[in-house]
């Protein structure tokens, strides 16, 4: 993983409380230790600063049981 670090979006279902905040951020940084990661419970919506891909990480969440797809920008 020596990519620079990028920040990008992500969307998830099924996040509703504190729990599944902490699940998704511990998903994430399994993958990228040093990875940023804020969670918007009320859109569904997970920003991430991270060395990984986008779309591997939203393949770890939606194995988890979070679907998540990543946002286009």
């Amino acid at each position: 993983m020596d990519a620079m670090p990028s920040d990008f979006l992500l969307h998830v279902e099924g996040m509703s409380c504190d729990g599944c905040t902490q699940a998704v951020r511990r998903i994430i940084q399994r993958l990228d230790p040093e990875a940023r990661v804020m969670v918007d419970l009320d859109h569904g919506c997970v920003a991430v600063t991270s060395r990984a891909q986008r779309l591997t990480l939203a393949e770890a969440l939606t194995q988890a049981g979070y679907p998540a797809r990543a946002v286009a920008g």
